[in-house]
């Protein structure tokens, strides 16, 4: 097997794309939401008994909860659902959202209001309308509420630190198995020359050893 020069710069231009990558704030820290659970208290729909209820947030898809069809009844989801996630926040603005009641004319609406990332504490959010509907919502990776914007800062630097550490461990494993590559490529080109090397060396002295026969005329007398 021959080393081939051409993969170290192609490693390395991975490794520069790597790192630009972890540099972009959120790249590895999307701040899904999910369900967790909800209970509907009331249903808007007077010719139906199993109403659609759904989940929309500005700019967002329709998602539509299925198992969602009757009151006074705790529905229990493990976020993996093929409609799950409900939507992602942005790190520092909020969405619009609400939960609906889809009908002929017009949606019934349960509630509408604003969904902040800053809303989750331990990545948990509980929305409580009375007479309508309680549901917990989960984003793991959404900012934990202090009360102020003074406490954000101290957990977002300790996600920079944790980032920024994680970039660096990566990208040391990764210069490292570059520079065993190469090392191990100088040794098989190392080889490989010294092969030659020998070779002619060995070539020449048997050329040399022609020579010296001409000379002695012993190939004439063989």
């Amino acid at each position: 097997m021959r080393w081939r020069p051409s993969i170290l710069p192609r490693l390395l231009l991975l490794v520069v794309q790597f790192v630009a990558l972890c540099s972009i704030p959120g790249a590895f820290s999307s701040r899904l939401v999910t369900l967790d659970t909800i209970d509907i208290f009331t249903t808007h729909e007077w010719f139906s008994s199993k109403p659609t209820v759904f989940f929309r947030c500005s700019g967002d898809n329709q998602t539509n909860l299925p198992d969602v069809k009757e009151a006074n009844l705790i529905y229990t989801f493990k976020g993996e659902e093929s409609w799950q996630p409900l939507t992602e926040l942005p790190e520092k603005k909020c969405k619009r959202c609400g939960l609906y009641e889809e009908d002929m004319f017009r949606n019934d609406v349960f509630d509408e209001w604003e969904l902040c990332s800053s809303d989750f504490k331990d990545g948990k959010y509980i929305h409580f309308k009375e007479g309508q509907f309680n549901a917990t919502l989960l984003c793991p990776n959404c900012t934990v509420s202090a009360g102020d914007a003074a406490a954000h800062h101290p957990s977002s630097e300790v996600e920079t630190k944790k980032t920024s550490v994680a970039v660096i461990i990566i990208v040391s494993v990764l210069a490292s198995v570059i520079i065993v590559l190469a090392l191990f490529g100088g040794y098989k080109y190392w080889l490989r020359k010294k092969r030659e090397r020998d070779q002619l060396r060995f070539l020449k002295l048997f050329e040399e050893g022609d020579d010296m026969d001409d000379e002695l005329g012993l190939s004439n007398e063989l």
